[in-house]
């Protein structure tokens, strides 16, 4: 299948066009109404908020009580409710867990929270911005990982029911961004991402970009570096352009995935992903489009419902008859997360999912998307992904 330098002819892009005018149909025929969630801050509410706990925690101690913080309980599939126009959401009524200093368990937690929240303080009071990693190397020793440190700011944000960018805490960008798209970002840098050698990372504050220019046709979402990096090497981009192409380099970040709800909101172009036909494949194309437990409480500005899954589906691998020594076994583990992916409650309204997921686990192989090398070099770029994108063979 070959194409003229500056991209596909027109008639190509007729099913994906067809498909925009679905998407944008079902949204304006409205469907389950958006969550509250939690909303951008003023820096004068973040503080009244931190000054209000702390103002709690003096209280208890003026009444010789041992003080103790409520958190919501994100670890906990109970305190989750799915609606189809917006994925994972946090229930409105959800269970707390009690952050207490007179617990050996808890005591230290409650320290840690108590320390995250004056250094937070200082940032908004300064009008400084910090990262996750920074905070960490504040106090490396007490903190004790950056797991800690990221567990607990998240815990804040959700206490406070402020997104971090509030909290003056700003993301760590590990994602990249290539084609049909320019726009300024905040100092007023002009920035083009036109398929290149040298690719774009996707900018730490999303929400300060303005004036995004594309006339991209669809957005692709590829799960791994390596694969984007392929693609790129194949000039996939500009053969199939207009285009664009993100990657969060495996499980995204909060940037990234605030990037391809900007483009949805902005653009309403059609998104898929390319993922690897393997549990943790089909988790990363899950938190594009319904987002994750943990992060449920800021669901209504990170999820993309309307993102499909393109590939690397299980009956392609099968369909297009993929050596057998080029496929992997499913490990206990890999069962266990694919067992768990179908209990979600978002799987009842993908059927088409669920058999794709019931055929890998009965199969019991996965398959990497380079396993489609050893069909031709460039038959990802060249034949895979252009048929399934004429033909509409996503799900």
């Amino acid at each position: 299948m070959a194409f003229a330098p500056m991209g596909p002819e027109a008639s190509f892009f007729e099913v994906l066009e067809r498909h925009r005018a679905s998407l944008l149909a079902a949204q304006r025929g409205g469907g389950d109404p958006p969550a509250a969630g939690i909303r951008p801050a003023s820096s004068a509410e973040v503080l009244a908020a931190i000054e209000s706990v702390v103002e709690d925690v003096v209280r208890s101690l003026a009444r010789r009580e041992a003080p103790a913080l409520a958190l919501h309980d994100r670890a906990s599939w109970q305190n989750v409710r799915f609606a189809e126009s917006a994925g994972l959401q946090m229930a409105p009524h959800c269970t707390t867990r009690k952050v207490r200093s007179d617990s050996q368990r808890s005591a230290h937690k409650f320290a840690l929270i108590l320390k995250i929240l004056s250094m937070i303080y200082k940032l908004v009071q300064s009008n400084t911005y910090a990262t996750k990693r920074d905070i960490y190397y504040m106090d490396s020793q007490l903190f004790g990982s950056q797991t800690v440190v990221d567990s607990i700011i998240d815990d804040i944000s959700c206490m406070l029911k402020v997104p971090r960018r509030s909290l003056h805490i700003s993301s760590t960008s590990k994602g990249l961004i290539a084609g049909n798209l320019s726009y300024v970002e905040e100092d007023g840098t002009r920035v083009s991402c036109t398929c290149g050698a040298t690719v774009v990372a996707v900018p730490s504050n999303i929400q300060g970009i303005r004036n995004l220019i594309t006339d991209a046709k669809f957005l692709l979402i590829v799960e791994k570096d390596a694969t984007f990096q392929r693609l790129l090497d194949d000039n996939f981009c500009s053969r199939m352009s207009p285009c664009i192409m993100v990657t969060g380099k495996g499980t995204p970040d909060l940037s990234t995935r605030l990037l391809v709800k900007k483009l949805w909101d902005t653009f309403h172009i059609p998104a898929f992903t390319l993922v690897d036909a393997d549990p943790h494949g089909i988790e990363i194309m899950c938190i594009y489009k319904y987002g994750s437990m943990s992060m449920c409480f800021e669901a209504h500005h990170l999820t993309v419902p309307a993102v499909r899954w393109l590939g690397l589906l299980p009956s392609d691998v099968s369909r297009l008859h993929v050596p057998k020594d080029s496929l992997i076994p499913l490990t206990k583990r890999d069962l266990m997360k694919l067992d768990s992916i179908l209990k979600r409650p978002y799987i009842a309204c993908q059927p088409l999912w669920r058999a794709e997921m019931e055929a890998m686990a009965s199969s019991k192989v996965k398959a990497g998307i380079q396993a489609l090398t050893v069909l031709s070099a460039d038959y990802l770029s060249r034949v895979y992904l252009p048929n399934k994108l004429k033909s509409g063979g996503w799900i």
